[in-house]
């Protein structure tokens, strides 16, 4: 059976301490968890391939390098979600869902018009259109930024703990619309701290310690309790043949 080429090819990414020397591949359709504690270098790793933090090293989309595509061009290959926004002005949600189609200038307005409808429906805000953003509450808002980034339709989706101000329901709404998108041969990576959601929705986990790589591959073989405890110092008690896996603090 031939192999696919990888969507994205990562070689030796590094920013100071922050990200040491960090290298892996991303095969079209498949979402990537980025795990690790606090200061690991989870957002640092996602900025670097968003182009908003200049790191050393190589990333190749498709073979093309992203250091060399114009701009434009790199935000519509590239959907850049941030941990946490805000709206500075009283816009419908519609109308930032919009924003998520300015790359492509919106050669075709049907289409772009087709798009930012859709990423409403997959995000359940549809109903919320005409509603001014900064009256929405946390949750609702960044599902509205989720569907900004949908509108755009790259072809790598990076996410920074999209699910933090989410509630149970909402939290799965999302997970479950990032890995259809993924699953359409486009990739996802995203950092997230529910390991146990990690463990149910990612195809593969990537575990930063310290800027760097400390491991990467399935979920049943990242989330062992040795490894987890020595990585996140604390007892950990791991059950992946749950349905839902299970992953807490002892």
């Amino acid at each position: 059976m031939a192999v696919s080429a990888p969507l994205l090819d990562v070689r030796g990414l590094a920013l100071g301490a922050r990200l040491r020397g960090v290298s892996f591949d991303l095969a079209p359709g498949e979402m990537l968890g980025v795990i690790g504690p606090n200061g690991a270098g989870k957002s640092t790793l996602l900025q670097c391939l968003a182009g908003i933090a200049a790191g050393a090293g190589q990333a190749l989309l498709d073979g093309q390098p992203l250091a060399a595509l114009p701009r434009r061009e790199r935000a519509r290959r590239i959907g850049w979600l941030p941990q946490a926004q805000t709206s500075a002005w009283a816009l419908r949600v519609q109308d930032v869902v919009a924003l998520g189609r300015l790359p492509w200038g919106d050669r075709d307005a049907a289409a772009g018009r087709q798009a930012v409808a859709q990423a409403m429906a997959q995000t359940g805000i549809a109903a919320l259109a005409a509603r001014p953003v900064d009256a929405l509450s946390g949750g609702e808002q960044a599902r509205v930024w989720l569907a900004r980034v949908l509108a755009g339709q790259p072809q790598l989706l990076l996410a920074d703990e999209p699910i933090a101000s989410l509630d149970l329901k909402h939290q799965r709404a999302a997970l479950e619309t990032l890995r259809r998108y993924a699953s359409a041969g486009r990739g996802v990576i995203l950092a997230i701290h529910d390991l146990s959601l990690a463990a149910r929705w990612c195809d593969r986990l990537c575990l930063l310690q310290a800027g760097r790589l400390r491991a990467i591959g399935a979920p049943r073989q990242i989330l062992t309790e040795a490894l987890l405890a020595e990585v996140f110092d604390a007892p950990v008690h791991a059950d992946l043949e749950a349905d839902p896996p299970i992953i807490v603090l002892k």
